[in-house]
């Protein structure tokens, strides 16, 4: 009876160390419970491989033990010892007893690994290039109809590293908070009140910062305004309680793992409400080819970060305020997969007729309170030109295409960045702007701080026109100037004309936060002015040197713009 009990009590204890550890790998690795995400796959090979590893004492204690005791029906009598003979040999009944288990625990293995192995291939672009192809739709767009033109004061300025640097810098003035957290790498582009921002929480600074703070929770996060650069620190009455430096099952990731077990998620970004709520958006991913190909998304789970309140939404029921449903590498990637199997698979790789790609980055315009993406379409042969560019709701994957032959963005980044190549600034990736109804790039200009010092427009059709300029409406002036297009407060053309004489005066003047300068000619009445990014030598001009240079004359004004200087 003691014997039994303790047999009993052993196979208890080797249950119990299998559950905690199963349990603490699903803690660890959180898999949907869900046959169609691998990770659950591989969470059931390792937890085979975990019951296998406690279980070997006792399988060895078995073998040895079967050996020893010599199990095996007796069928005869050694002549000469006396010896019993057994049908089976005794190491021969021990390996069947440590071998059972094992094949059954080896068998499951390879069960999951075939599976794994088929599903895999079922879902291959080779077999599937028309399916893949169509997980986004493109229709023709008119640009000039669809996207709106901005008001100077509504274009944003901001990219995520300008955003973490100014948020970085608010944090550091509150001296009270800078000890205690930090701030996620998450800024969030949305739409807010119909202005664009960038939105991240903050963050428990470590382990101890945490323990002292979790019962109020995180209380503050960080919005940047993308057009004037306003940063605020937004304090919450209730502090978040459920976010990503949470540890346990108030972490984001664990919290919606043990309340939608089944579900697969994409990765979850942060957002706030109308109201400025914090909320965290976790979109559900359906697969639509092959078992676990062909990611789409079929809706969102959004979980209020202060009470932990969550609610599924159906992708056609999402709320309006939701801003990125869909997140950028997986529209990159299907609009890649739609541009590459215009014509099949085989086409993809030979001949490759109608094939193209995106263009290697993407940037946020922001059009009727819904942010979309914009990437410029090239083909596979062409380098430095776009055949055109698309625009993807972000929130419901409405795409349209606008056939627009052009720059890449990072010709036009390089086109900005020599207008002002004296000052050494860096060109951020392009926001694609309707400026007159013709498509330009707009690139904020920074400097080794990274801080924005200037702007410009890149026309998209014509990337060697350029105009740059210290504030955004200098710098749309001077686009329009180098454009010679008609000013809307001037109402006739502007015509380009040369002129070359000696220097009488010359003085500097700033203005918007950028240096003109005046001069006159000898024998001349006339003055002309001159933008610094014009021409980087005109600090060092001074009476009596010639110049040869052209300008503009706006209609109305005593004051003659100068485009341009020629070299001696």
């Amino acid at each position: 009876m003691k014997k039994g009990n303790i047999k009993i009590g052993s196979v208890f204890v080797r249950l119990f160390v299998s559950a905690v550890l199963i349990f603490l790998l699903f803690y660890t690795m959180l898999p949907a419970v869900n046959f169609r995400d691998r990770n659950f796959l591989i969470f059931l090979i390792i937890s085979i491989i975990l019951i296998l590893l406690v279980n070997m004492p006792t399988y060895v204690k078995q073998f040895f033990e079967s050996l020893n005791q010599g199990h095996g029906e007796v069928i005869g009598q050694n002549p000469v010892t006396g010896a019993p003979i057994y049908a089976k040999r005794p190491w021969r009944m021990a390996s069947t007893k440590i071998s059972r288990p094992l094949k059954i625990g080896f068998g499951l293995i390879f069960i999951l690994l075939v599976w794994m192995a088929i599903a895999t291939v079922i879902g291959q672009r080779i077999f599937n290039a028309s399916r893949y192809r169509d997980l986004i739709v493109m229709t023709d767009g008119d640009f000039a109809q669809d996207v709106a033109e901005l008001q100077m004061s509504q274009i944003p300025v901001v990219d995520k590293d300008t955003a973490s640097r100014l948020g970085s810098r608010k944090l550091g003035e509150m001296t009270e908070l800078v000890s205690q957290f930090e701030i996620e790498n998450n800024y969030t582009q949305i739409n807010y009140k119909g202005t664009p921002y960038r939105v991240t929480p903050l963050a428990y600074a470590d382990p101890i910062k945490w323990f002292y703070n979790m019962r109020k929770g995180l209380p503050a996060y960080i919005a940047v305004d993308m057009v004037t650069q306003e940063t605020d620190l937004v304090w919450l009455e209730n502090g978040m309680k459920y976010s990503t430096s949470e540890y346990f099952f108030r972490n984001i990731y664990r919290y919606l793992r043990f309340s939608y077990p089944t579900r697969i998620f994409e990765n979850i970004s942060f957002e706030i409400d109308d109201d400025g709520v914090p909320y965290w958006v976790a979109p559900v991913v359906q697969y639509r080819i092959g078992w676990w190909d062909g990611k789409d998304i079929s809706g969102a789970i959004l979980v209020n970060a202060i009470t932990g309140e969550s609610q599924y939404y159906e992708k056609e029921d999402v709320p309006e305020w939701i801003d990125q449903l869909y997140t950028s590498d997986l529209i990159i990637e299907q609009l890649d997969d739609n541009g590459k199997f215009q014509n099949g698979f085989i086409n993809s790789i030979f001949g490759q007729r109608n094939v193209r790609r995106t263009t290697y980055g993407y940037n946020y315009l922001a059009i009727h309170d819904d942010v979309y993406l914009y990437t410029g379409m090239s083909s596979v042969t062409a380098d430095e030109s776009n055949i055109g560019f698309v625009l993807v709701n972000l929130r419901t994957k409405e795409t349209k295409f606008y056939v627009v032959p052009g720059a890449t963005e990072y010709s036009a980044m390089g086109s900005a960045q020599g207008q002002v190549q004296h000052l050494q600034y860096t060109a951020t990736f392009p926001l694609l702007l309707n400026i007159s109804g013709r498509p330009a790039y707009f690139v904020s200009l920074k400097d080794a701080a990274g801080l924005v010092k200037m702007y410009a427009f890149v026309d998209v059709a014509q990337y060697q026109i350029v105009g740059t300029g210290a504030t955004v409406d200098e710098a749309k002036k001077n686009y329009r100037l180098a454009l010679n297009m008609e000013e809307i407060e001037m109402g006739t053309p502007l015509e380009e004309q040369m002129a070359k004489g000696t220097v009488e005066a010359i003085a500097d003047v700033v203005i918007s936060g950028n240096t003109q300068y005046y001069f006159t000619l000898r024998g001349q009445d006339a003055v002309y002015a001159a933008d610094i990014s014009i021409y980087e030598k005109l600090p060092f001009l001074k009476a009596g040197d010639m110049v040869e240079f052209t300008y503009q004359e706006p209609e109305g004004s005593t004051v003659k713009v100068v485009t341009g200087f020629s070299e001696e």
